[in-house]
């Protein structure tokens, strides 16, 4: 099987149809998306398709963009392009195969095809029987396509999987940034196009389809035995970066019918176990992945830039910043494929305003706490604001953050005698939270964009209303959760005594009340308000 010339994908049409065709109709006008099971899958389904076109049908200047954007091409036109590297793409038959390592790697053990997906329990966990919210049997049996799928989102995702088996080359669980289209009926075509880069934006030499640097799983790999072979990024070619392959592993494919787990489908090419060996390509540091933003301690510009992850209580506007806008003097840079946006809508005056999708496992070394996946505004700003947004940005942030700490503070103060000894995950304070408050912040952003332009920052007014949404956020939040744990006249004064401590933080912080006063925020009559 071959998945670039032969249907493997299912897609969405606009009436609503599902249908599995091949890779090159993802420029048909009335496919709207991909159809997955899985979000995990419908993320690697877009970068696998991102990074495609961006290997054979790269835009020479951003005319040549928009006008792939505005007139998709044929079908006939993407599978003449894809051809050039259809010879990289089969998954089944003698090696090379798709995503999989050049030896058959026959000595190794059969591994059940399950323990590919990210969030399946592990070898141990089904020994101990600990898999008690994430269950074994989800996915015995796998379509050839499917497997194929979890491969590819393995290794683009690939986390800490024990002694020799690497990570990913943007690290264990990555965020993945992509600029997605507002309106809900737009193609696939622009979903996925938005996320190319022209040549003039992103210069690299012409690639080799052939030699390994581009597709690693090509040639044999140069491997020192129980080392594996270290990769640094100017080892191979820049699109390298879209193909990479930590793991060394073997499909097992069958021509076996059945029904795949994952996608509900009845197959005759099925999967019920891979081969597996540690010390494959070792990705060392200095990557910048086109896909994913990174940051940097500004204080130690020797060492190298970190992928930004997903981490545990979720994706929240407390990172937006960092994935929107790239400053060196604030050690962060966006992802390449919204640098490049943002360029572009200067140069084309682009009027469509799209969204920033954002995606990503959030995971504890080689367990997965949760799958993140949301939407963010897109602000354009200029460069040469960036560095006094994103301070100012960040000025918002930090007392965002002190409010929030003294929230969930109170409230363990309410609820236990000794709140300082009680341990236990309340991230979901924080989500009520940042979800309540994210309306407000992104109203403020949009006045500190405005009046950046102007060289003024917030007026007394804007800085008022953003300052008193988040105190009535947080002795909201404070309310329904704290005053769910009164029955007692012990619980009450506890708790009254807990929300007044709260009021005091909230108006007598140290760094609150620095803001307030440069902002000329006084008190009168119990409120606040601001004085021009």
């Amino acid at each position: 099987m071959n998945i670039i010339n032969q249907p493997w994908l299912p897609f969405r049409f606009r009436n609503g149809e599902i249908k599995t065709l091949p890779i090159s109709a993802i420029s048909h006008p009335d496919i709207i998306d991909f159809s997955l099971n899985r979000a995990d899958f419908q993320g690697a389904a877009y970068q696998f398709a991102i990074g495609l076109l961006q290997t054979v049908f790269a835009p020479e200047d951003e005319d040549e963009w928009e006008e792939y954007f505005e007139t998709p091409p044929s079908d006939n036109t993407l599978k003449s392009a894809f051809d050039k590297v259809a010879h990289a793409f089969n998954v089944t038959g003698e090696a090379p195969l798709f995503m999989q390592d050049f030896s058959s790697l026959e000595e190794q053990k059969n591994i059940p095809i399950a323990q590919l997906l990210i969030d399946a329990p592990g070898e141990n966990g089904i020994k101990q029987n600990t898999d008690h919210f994430i269950k074994r049997g989800i996915a015995d049996v796998m379509s050839l396509e499917m497997a194929v799928l979890a491969l590819f989102t393995l290794q683009i995702n690939a986390p800490s999987g024990g002694q020799g088996h690497r990570v990913s080359l943007r690290g264990g669980g990555p965020l993945t940034t992509l600029i997605s289209p507002t309106d809900t009926q737009a193609t696939l075509w622009q979903k996925l196009w938005l996320n190319i880069i022209n040549r003039d934006y992103w210069e690299y030499d012409e690639p080799n389809f052939y030699d390994g640097s581009i597709f690693p799983w090509l040639v044999p790999l140069n491997l020192n035995e129980g080392m594996g072979e270290k990769v640094y990024p100017d080892d191979v070619h820049p699109l390298h970066m879209y193909w990479a392959m930590p793991r060394r592993i073997r499909l097992q494919a069958e021509n076996k019918s059945a029904t795949c787990q994952i996608s509900g489908e009845n197959s005759n090419i099925t999967v019920q176990y891979y081969l597996t060996k540690n010390y494959g390509l070792d990705y060392q540091e200095g990557w910048l992945h086109p896909l994913t933003p990174y940051y940097w301690d500004t204080k130690k510009p020797e060492t190298f830039p970190n992928s930004i992850k997903g981490r545990q209580g979720g994706i929240h506007y407390n990172l937006w910043d960092r994935l929107l806008l790239s400053s060196s003097e604030n050690g962060q840079k966006c992802a390449t494929v919204v640098s490049h946006y943002l360029k572009l809508y200067e140069l084309l005056e682009l009027t469509r305003k799209p969204k920033l999708l954002i995606f990503g496992y959030d995971m504890d070394n080689m367990k997965p706490r949760g799958w993140y996946a949301l939407e963010m505004p897109i602000f354009h700003i200029e460069d040469r604001y960036h560095n006094k947004v994103i301070n100012e940005i960040k000025l918002i942030q930090l007392l965002t953050v002190e409010c929030l700490k003294s929230l969930k503070n109170q409230i363990k103060s309410a609820w236990f005698d000794r709140p300082k000894d009680i341990k236990g995950d309340i991230s979901f304070i924080d989500l009520t939270f940042w979800q309540r408050s994210e309306s407000i912040f992104f109203a403020t952003v949009q006045n500190i964009i405005e009046q950046t332009q102007k060289d003024e920052f917030l007026t007394p007014e804007q800085a008022n209303l953003w300052l008193n949404s988040i105190r009535n956020i947080c002795l909201s939040i404070f309310d329904e959760y704290a005053l769910s744990s009164l029955g007692t006249q012990k619980t009450v004064s506890g708790c009254i005594k807990a929300r007044q401590n709260l009021i005091r933080d909230l108006y007598g912080n140290k760094k609150i009340k620095s803001f307030a006063t440069d902002f000329k925020i006084t008190k009168k009559n119990g409120e606040e308000h601001g004085v021009l």
